[in-house]
């Protein structure tokens, strides 16, 4: 599969830099997006990718990603030292001693509360279902066939969370999800470039949720849109699939 000229160019500038800092995001990008969450897995040919760019000096790998912390480990297996952001930049861990999310007594009740009333909508509808995550919940309607059915869900949905006090609500592929810690995935990248201080950032991803990290990204740096819809992001690929050309031509001009 051919990489697309102005993106080839923009790679080899920015593996022509110092240091690297390379993120990206899991569901739709690095794995297909699939109905089962819990069957989600990288494309073998990205992990492949993935484990190379791992090998090579100065390139600081992270995943920055909507999924809880231990769910994103367990499920994109990532090359060790790889840097890891959850639940939207709401959880992280940037080594040994990261701390853990911890919510207040009224974060803590707000996101019982979410949970709560999500799971009494998903109830009422076959098909939808309700991911727990440590600053609060998502309800989706991949399962459910009827789009426009699956949209009248996510709209009871969005009208429920706006009642709760502390709720803070996000659009994804079919997903709602309403958290009580307000993070987005721009200020996880921003956090990494502090953390880190690359001479350039990557970032890869498919989501609304995303285009908050292409927001935050300069001249310097580059940025990768999977798949179809408005966007930031100065490229754009077809789909997770075509991520190992992109990841594995980036290893060979840096290599």
């Amino acid at each position: 599969m051919s990489i697309p000229e102005s993106l080839n160019e923009a790679l080899e500038k920015f593996a022509a830099r110092g240091k690297l800092l390379v993120c990206l995001d899991f569901d739709g990008c690095v794995a297909e997006l699939v109905a089962d969450a819990d069957s989600a897995r990288p494309v073998p040919e990205n992990a492949a990718a993935i484990e190379k760019l791992a090998e090579l000096d100065d390139v600081v790998l992270a995943y920055v990603s909507g999924r809880p912390l231990e769910t994103l480990r367990e499920l994109a297996t990532p090359p060790e030292g790889t840097l890891l952001f959850g639940s939207h930049g709401a959880e992280r861990w940037l080594g040994p001693d990261s701390p853990g999310l911890e919510l207040t007594p009224a974060q803590e009740a707000g996101r019982i509360e979410i949970l709560d009333t999500l799971e009494e909508i998903a109830a009422d509808h076959e098909g939808a279902w309700v991911e727990h995550k440590p600053a609060g919940g998502a309800i989706h309607v991949r399962h459910i066939e009827d789009i426009e059915l699956g949209e009248r869900i996510l709209d009871e949905a969005r009208a429920a969370m706006a009642t709760i006090d502390g709720a803070s609500s996000k659009d994804g592929k079919r997903i709602l999800e309403a958290v009580v810690v307000k993070s987005t995935k721009g200020e996880a990248i921003e956090e990494l470039r502090a953390a880190t201080s690359p001479d350039a950032v990557f970032f890869a991803g498919d989501d609304v949720t995303d285009e908050h990290g292409f927001a935050v990204l300069g001249p310097q740096d580059v940025g990768v849109k999977v798949g179809s819809g408005e966007t930031k992001a100065g490229h754009r690929i077809d789909a997770p699939a075509a991520l190992a050309d992109v990841l594995n031509r980036l290893a060979a001009l840096r290599g």
